[in-house]
């Protein structure tokens, strides 16, 4: 149960009187709800804060600083941050670009890694953050927390008892009607005197400022993320794991700029449908020029022969099937609804207990990286076929893409000098 290993190590550590220090990299937005979920924690204390934007850094190392009971480090560039010995471990939400050069250089300096989803950038990188995080033994989670939630732990286990029979269709969307300006269209402009643009936009190609890039509007930009990236990586992530799979044998996506006029370099509409070997399908829509729904409840849906599952993070509920043409079955799953107190703190705090209890055991997190690699993993699929136009079939062990040498190509780019991608 995932209550067993907290108390023990919770009271390990407690024994020790011992706090773990935690340098956070990246301090707005979801770096700083990262912070009020480490605070419930009386185990651990901030003793860095870094950003490249100033005015970010000093909101978050005076909240830091009220947290710990002294001042904190701040710095705006996270190598220096990496350099302390009173940083046990890092908490990574930079943007999604940042994600593998800060992680890996992490694992290097002998920290523990807490890292936001989506784990990596391309499905390179997030190899090349396994085999880090393995060479250097170092304990890692990836911020897709609904692994942390009992409720989702419960799920998942009787759905691969045969709850609802095999499940042959699952699904999950995004949902936001951004109809008619999206984020708007800017003129690229000077970057604010508080913002070293050149050192946010790092490892990727050059690029002019513009206001509807940072701090937040960067997830509609492709060079930086992706709303499958933003959002199907939750919704993906739980539903093979409660399907116990690992990675599609094929993709195909479609989608395009239907609705929104405005700057963005994704999708407005999308939907994907990956294939597994196993012989079932996952289907992710991305509509954001339209959000009524779309499931009759929940985040996502797994629709098996015996019944269907509608999940969420405070509830799910099962509905049994029916007898259908020709069918002579009798053994539907019972209705039941099951649920729980949740929402995203409570699941950020659960998640971040668990690191730093498997920090004290070296055990293994609930989003360990290649479980996040993995499911990162199915959001750059996505992304290729969709670009490219294509269905591809995907070697998950190879990881290389067996129809296409164009979709190959993308499965990492070249970065900006100086920077490199080390090799692990």
């Amino acid at each position: 149960m995932l209550s067993a290993g907290t108390a023990l190590s919770r009271a390990r550590a407690a024994g020790a009187n011992d706090r773990v220090g935690l340098g956070f990299i990246g301090v707005a937005n979801r770096g700083s709800q990262l912070m009020k979920a480490f605070a419930e924690h009386e185990d651990c204390q901030p003793v860095a804060v870094c950003d490249v934007d100033s005015n970010a850094l000093a909101v978050a190392a005076k909240k830091a600083g009220e947290t710990a009971g002294s001042s904190v480090y701040q710095t705006g560039d996270y190598r220096e941050l990496l350099e302390r010995s009173d940083v046990d471990a890092v908490v990574i939400a930079s943007p999604d670009h940042w994600h593998a050069l800060q992680m890996i250089e992490a694992c290097q300096a002998g920290k523990d890694v807490y890292v936001e989803k989506p784990l990596s950038a391309t499905i390179v990188e997030g190899r090349a953050m396994v085999n880090a995080a393995r060479k250097f033994n170092r304990v890692t989670q990836v911020g897709t927390h609904r692994r942390s939630s009992p409720l989702y732990h419960e799920l998942a286990g009787r759905v691969q008892d045969d709850l609802l029979g095999k499940v042959c269709v699952s699904r999950a969307y995004r949902l936001s009607n951004m109809a008619p300006g999206g984020i708007g269209k800017l003129p690229t402009s000077k970057p604010p005197a508080h913002l070293n643009w050149d050192m946010w936009v790092g490892p990727r190609a050059e690029q002019p400022y513009q206001d509807n890039i940072a701090p937040y509007k960067f997830r509609w930009w492709q060079d930086y993320s992706s709303q499958m990236g933003n959002w199907g990586v939750h919704y993906l992530d739980a539903i093979r794991w409660c399907l116990g799979e690992e990675a599609p044998s094929s993709v195909c996506a479609m989608g395009g700029r239907f609705g929104v006029d405005d700057d963005r370099t994704i999708p407005d509409t999308m939907e994907v449908t990956f294939q597994f070997a196993s012989g079932r399908l996952a289907v992710f829509g991305q509509y954001e020029t339209s959000m009524n729904p779309t499931l009759a409840s929940g985040e996502i849906e797994l629709r098996g022969t015996k019944g269907t599952a509608y999940v969420s993070e405070r509830q799910y509920e099962i509905l049994p099937e029916r007898r259908g043409q020709f069918s002579k079955q009798e053994d539907f799953a019972k209705p039941e609804t099951r649920s729980e107190v949740s929402n995203n703190h409570v699941l950020t705090v659960n998640h971040a207990r668990n690191f730093l209890d498997c920090m004290v055991s070296r055990e293994r997190c609930h989003a360990d990286i290649e479980i996040g690699h993995r499911s990162t993993t199915f959001c750059h699929l996505a992304n290729i076929s969709q670009t490219l136009g294509k269905r591809l079939d995907w070697d998950a062990k190879a990881e290389w893409f067996t129809n296409d040498e164009a979709a190959n190509e993308m499965l990492h780019y070249e970065y900006r000098a100086p920077w490199k991608l080390p090799t692990v």
